[in-house]
């Protein structure tokens, strides 16, 4: 009897019909090979010989990038593990800005180097705490290799910033040039200053002529806005100027309130209209009486205005974006009016020299020699607009880095050295200790190993050659700077050839790498919501 009550016990529902559920030691294995697939499609973007990926989107925009955060981005991921490796790419792009393959492949190695051990039947935090311990000895020791900048005079420092831009910039599409963009970068980002704003810094694409043609003004530069008739009058040079900024329309209006007016008398009507034309004619007396010769608006400046300051000798521009006046505002030192009503001098901006210059097909409005000098702008030339987009992102990168290295002023030799460095003080770190972590802090060394054979693997030469070199030369003791030699194939002091990055970079990347694959590995059991058809909804609530 009791028996057969146990066979009979009622089954209990506790989830929705449909709901997919996935648990144990089988979850955990898919949840890595997903990720595993997930950085394959990364991996061959990593270093100076990386290839670009073309990404082609449902709205037919194409993409070439191989820039590990933009590919991420535009894959649209739906695994729901696999998204934490998208999360960690857009975390290392706002905060360090390079380095965003490196961590997604480091992400996936660690997962790929646990996986056996998950199949063997190791309880996963077992793996968790020895990694998060390696993670932190890592860390340390990135900081103990790291050589600080700090205290070199300005053309020292420059030269020094200029190489740290040239490591980002040699994974890039415009590796060919990128000791030219390299000084550009720094000198864009001294400009600004501590202010640390990064749209201090505006990037203007022009499509046509070569990459060598494009341009840093220590300054303002934005295209030329729509323009009325008498434009073409107005003065194009000025030096010294006073420049007042704007954010209120110089356009006669009629009355848009869909306001009534009775008159009894027809005469009467010319006043209403003379009103109005008072109105424009006054705001434009004073914009004129403030003593500026370069009036710029956020809003439209109509036809009359622009006659009217044409001829006054007055230059104007309307509809002038948000971001370019607040760029001109930080750098001649004006301040944007909403009224043009006691505008006084201390609101006015200056700048040694404007000009309205041809840049292409396009006209550009150039202010530069800007008193607060607190912004730059690099003008970007190149063939197609694909080519100029992926320069953009390009040199988005060299300027966080730039901006990372002022502020945090040390660095580390780049081209896998200081990845094969800590991998063997890991190494030695992992005999030292008894029981089964040695495995694991050891699987964690041979996954930093990924960078410097991906690098050689990207370049077409022998990885397992160059890695056996670099394991010697680390092992020796004195070659702690080797890393691979991306010209010959071999192996080279990155440190003496100025392959340089911010140890900030690496220190985050081991920091996001790890914490990923620690959250990855915890997970044991994926629970899939059924999806509720908009029909089934609206039958319930009928109901």
């Amino acid at each position: 009897m009791s028996v057969f009550s146990c066979s009979q016990q009622p089954q209990i529902i506790l989830l929705k019909e449909g709901t997919d559920t996935s648990q144990g030691r089988a979850q955990v294995v898919s949840n890595i090979n997903a990720c595993t697939a997930v950085a394959d499609t990364v991996r061959t973007t990593l270093g100076p010989r990386g290839m670009d990926k073309l990404i082609h989107d449902d709205k037919g925009g194409v993409t070439i990038s191989n820039d590990g955060a933009t590919i991420m981005r535009l894959l649209d991921i739906v695994h729901p593990a696999a998204k934490i490796l998208v999360d960690i790419a857009k975390s290392q792009d706002s905060e360090v800005g390079d380095g965003t393959t490196t961590v997604v492949l480091l992400a996936a190695e660690f997962l790929k180097e646990a996986k056996p051990y998950v199949e063997d039947g190791v309880h996963p935090h077992n793996l968790i705490r020895s990694y998060r311990t390696a993670g932190n000895m890592a860390i340390q020791r990135v900081e103990e290799l790291a050589v600080s900048i700090e205290g070199k005079s300005l053309e020292e420092k420059k030269s020094l910033l200029a190489k740290c831009a040239a490591t980002t910039l040699s994974s890039k599409l415009i590796s060919g040039e990128k000791e030219f963009f390299a000084s550009m970068v720094v000198d864009a980002v001294l400009a600004i200053g501590d202010d640390d704003r990064l749209n201090l810094i505006g990037i203007k694409k022009v499509p046509g002529g070569t990459m060598r043609d494009s341009f840093l003004v220590n300054g303002v530069a934005f295209k030329k806005t729509f323009s009325y008739a008498g434009f073409e009058q107005q003065p194009k040079k000025f030096l010294n100027p006073k420049i007042l900024l704007l954010n209120i329309e110089l356009e006669l209006k009629s009355e848009k309130e869909n306001a009534e007016i009775r008159l009894s008398d027809p005469m009467q009507y010319q006043s209403i209209v003379d009103a109005e034309w008072n109105i424009i004619y006054d705001k434009l007396d004073k914009c004129v009486q403030s003593g500026a010769k370069i009036v710029l608006s956020r809003l439209a400046i109509g036809d009359l205005a622009t006659q009217y300051f044409a001829d006054r000798d007055i230059f104007c521009a309307g509809r002038v974006t948000e971001e370019d006046l607040q760029r001109v505002a930080a750098a001649t030192g004006g301040t944007v009016q909403t009224s043009v009503n006691n505008v006084i001098d201390e609101v006015l901006g200056s700048c040694e020299v404007f000009e309205e210059k041809q840049v292409g097909n396009e006209r550009f409005n150039i202010f530069s020699g800007c008193p607060s000098g607190q912004t730059a702008t690099i003008v970007l030339r190149g063939g197609a607009d694909q080519f100029i987009e992926e320069a953009e992102r390009s040199l988005h990168d060299a300027i966080m880095i730039v901006r990372r290295a002022v502020k945090n002023s040390a660095v580390v030799p780049g081209g896998g050295a200081i990845d094969m460095e800590i991998s063997k003080y890991l190494r030695q770190h992992a005999r030292t200790i008894a029981g089964k972590s040695q495995f694991f802090v050891n699987s964690f060394a041979k996954a930093l190993e990924v960078i410097p054979r991906q690098i050689c693997d990207n370049a077409g030469f022998d990885a397992t050659d160059v890695l056996n070199k670099l394991r010697q030369k680390h092992a020796s003791g004195e070659g702690a700077n080797y890393g691979v030699d991306i010209n010959t194939g071999g192996i080279a002091d990155s440190f003496a050839n100025f392959v340089w990055e911010p140890s900030v970079v690496k220190i985050n990347a081991i920091n996001a790498a790890t914490e990923a694959a620690c959250l990855i590995l915890s997970v044991d059991e994926t629970v899939k919501n059924p999806k509720v058809s908009r029909r089934t909804n609206l039958l319930s609530i009928v109901q």
